[in-house]
């Protein structure tokens, strides 16, 4: 009797063990649940502030090598479209063209984070960018849902340029003129532009220009008056000396940080594209960080929002 009564008792510790470990875990998956929910709410007033805003994204990085951020860049893209915005890509795609230029035996020179293309170099950067990788960007996408197009600054003079520094740099360039025309006509068909950074000269059968990649971005979100332009890069943001994120930044911010060399290199052209856009009628300028799965979304639909943002000075003072 003693051992029936012990064994009954078992089992119905066990059954009450079972009930209460079925519980914890329907309270775990609700709690689940109104999280997502909490989310999306949380995401709304950023989703309407940003409905029918033109959206420029400067995509390179980390997120254009890695396959699994590739992917997770796509589904952000797709997301932006569904929620009413009007992303504008402009991609760089420098590692691959050094990486081709290393095959070819065609050396790579840089001055102060700019490329000096020379003419044999011209037709690799044209290749490279143009013929893969924005082909290869604009598929992904629209294997995601997306109506996307593929052009280069070449396609209907969409972008000319001339060369810098009156050929200091080779065929790299800089812009005198984006035809937002080209591109507002495309968004209104309801396509999201993918551009290469290859600009048009104006004299004829001319190789084109060669234009840093962020230098590019920068002029089409001032041509179109995007709402923001996003820099995608391998860091948190602009860093001081000490390694840590500088949150906020105007143009007086960086013409310091520059003179002072904490902000230095490859870094420069980056900044200097925020400023110039900010100053020329885009409203915020923002470098993330490209290696965090789903950036732009936090940037975009969280309040925090990450990276470093690049405001007008008297904006600054009123945050």
């Amino acid at each position: 009797m003693w051992i029936r009564d012990s064994q009954r008792n078992n089992t119905n510790n066990k059954n009450e063990r079972l009930q209460k470990k079925k519980k914890e875990n329907t309270e775990i998956k609700q709690q689940i649940k109104q999280n997502k929910v909490k989310t999306l709410l949380d995401a709304l007033p950023y989703i309407k502030q940003f409905s029918g805003k033109i959206v420029v994204i400067k995509y390179g990085g980390s997120a254009q090598t890695s396959p699994e951020l590739q992917e997770k860049f796509a589904q952000d893209i797709s997301l932006l479209a569904l929620t009413g915005i009007k992303p504008v890509i402009v991609h760089g795609g420098g590692a691959k063209i050094s990486d081709m230029l290393t095959k070819l035996n065609i050396p790579s020179e840089f001055v102060d984070g700019h490329r000096v293309t020379c003419e044999d170099s011209m037709r690799i950067v044209e290749m490279v960018l143009s013929g893969e990788i924005n082909k290869n960007l604009t598929s992904l996408l629209n294997h995601h849902g997306t109506k996307s197009i593929g052009i280069s600054g070449k396609d209907s003079s969409c972008i000319k340029a001339i060369a810098k520094e009156n050929g200091k740099f080779g065929y790299t360039g800089i812009v005198t003129e984006v035809n937002a025309n080209v591109i507002n006509n495309l968004i209104d068909e309801g396509f999201i532009p993918v551009i290469a950074p290859i600009a048009d000269s104006a004299q004829p059968n001319h190789p084109g220009f060669n234009i840093n990649a962020d230098i590019a971005a920068s002029q089409v979100a001032i041509a179109l008056q995007a709402d923001k332009v996003l820099f995608l890069t391998d860091t948190k943001g602009v860093l001081d000396k000490n390694g840590e994120l500088l949150n906020d930044l105007d143009k007086a911010d960086v013409d310091s940080f520059i003179e002072d060399g904490t902000i230095a290199g490859g870094m420069i052209p980056k900044v200097r594209s925020c400023t110039d856009a900010i100053e020329n009628g885009v409203a915020k300028a923002h470098i993330i960080d490209g290696r965090v799965e789903h950036s732009i979304l936090l940037e975009l639909f969280t309040s925090d929002g990450v990276g470093t943002q690049f405001l007008q000075k008297e904006t600054k003072e009123n945050n």
